[in-house]
């Protein structure tokens, strides 16, 4: 089984930084994406950034380009967030994910194709 715990949440003023981290266990994520979701209240979970853990190709949601980064370090089987020029529409609570099934974008985008879930982090950005 896979266990994903993250952290780095927390309320930071609009324009500014935090960086979310997800460290994994349990196995190899080495045929695995990566990657991250958020939720709002009263929304549903939307895709935010992932990763592909060996080759470390990127995606992105639209409405974070130029903003987000997403890296991983292989040595210490974690992965990262950094969120910069945050916006109020950024504030949810995030959740990192592991996709063991990432052979095609559309299995890395999109929520149902995640088989495993930190217990989420609340970021808030206030003005």
């Amino acid at each position: 089984q896979v266990q994903l715990v993250e952290s780095g949440g927390g309320l930071v003023q609009t324009g500014g930084s935090l960086r979310l981290s997800c460290a994994a266990s349990g196995r190899t994520f080495s045929s695995y994406a990566v990657g991250w979701f958020r939720q709002a209240p009263g929304k549903e979970r939307e895709f935010v950034a992932a990763i592909r853990w060996s080759g470390g190709s990127t995606y992105f949601a639209e409405s974070v380009k130029g903003r987000f980064t997403i890296s991983r370090d292989k040595d210490k089987n974690t992965f990262y967030l950094q969120m910069n020029s945050l916006k109020l529409e950024d504030t949810a609570v995030y959740y990192c994910a592991a996709n063991r099934s990432p052979s095609r974008v559309d299995q890395i985008v999109r929520v149902e194709n995640y088989d495993y879930w930190g217990q989420g982090t609340q970021v808030t950005v206030s003005s």
